[in-house]
């Protein structure tokens, strides 16, 4: 279905609640429309799928972890043109959209960081304890993978019910997504919204450990959408991240 002339932030959030997100067919193309799959990708929060390989980077952080400390330029780099992927969906309307959600306090991003370089990231919208993952970028192996993971830890601890990754692609399999029917999909949207999922900054100090702070979400609430205000914050712990994705639920 074509979408509207001109989209706002705020009929993006009402879209995103009935099921639909907004893309374009290519970087260049104007036209957006809106998207609702008969079949909808989404990892469950205690389902990712994290190799020994993966785990060991992931603990040797060997990236930088931040959140929200360069949103603009995480979406730039998923709208860049990649190895094997020569077009994107992202086009400037949508750039400029989704940094003005961000703005708002309703789309978050994280980043991987390598000699403070910016080797990869992710981002996406948030409505109640739902995470609407939009798009990652790599420049460095598995930086994605890793911002990937810090995202499930991430929600986990902030108590959210529903990762959507919108579609599913083998990297994302590979990960743990599956695919859900629309109706099984609307479902699971329909509780998420009842709940009030925090994105955190700072991480907590589990087996009595003290050395970081107790849960700190950023500043300032929005209500349906959780939390906006603040920038970056500490990177969390390898080794906590990975305790987090292996509790259960």
């Amino acid at each position: 279905m074509r979408a509207p002339t001109r989209l706002t932030p705020e009929l993006v959030l009402r879209a995103y609640a009935e099921g639909l997100f907004p893309m374009a067919e290519a970087r260049d193309d104007p036209t957006l429309y809106w998207i609702s799959p008969d079949a909808r990708g989404i990892i469950p929060l205690d389902g990712l799928h994290v190799s020994h390989r993966l785990a060991r980077t992931v603990r040797s952080e060997r990236f930088t972890v931040t959140t929200d400390a360069d949103f603009p330029a995480v979406i730039a780099g998923c709208a860049a043109p990649a190895e094997g992927r020569s077009e994107t969906w992202i086009n400037p309307e949508i750039e400029d959209l989704y940094v003005e959600l961000f703005r708002r306090g309703h789309a978050h991003s994280l980043e991987c960081w390598q000699n403070g370089e910016l080797a990869g990231g992710l981002y996406g919208v948030q409505l109640g304890g739902a995470f609407f993952g939009e798009s990652m970028f790599s420049r460095v192996r598995d930086a994605s993978k890793v911002a990937l993971v810090h995202l499930v830890a991430r929600l986990k601890a902030g108590g959210f019910s529903l990762l959507d990754t919108q579609f599913i692609t083998p990297h994302l399999a590979s990960l743990g997504a599956i695919e859900i029917p629309r109706g099984r999909y609307q479902d699971l949207l329909d509780d998420a919204l009842t709940r009030s999922g925090v994105w955190l900054r700072h991480c907590p100090a589990p087996g009595g450990r003290t050395t970081f702070p107790s849960f700190a979400p950023l500043s300032g609430e929005t209500g349906l959408t959780g939390v906006v205000g603040g920038t970056g914050g500490p990177s969390w712990p390898g080794w906590l991240v990975l305790q987090l994705i292996t509790q259960t639920s």
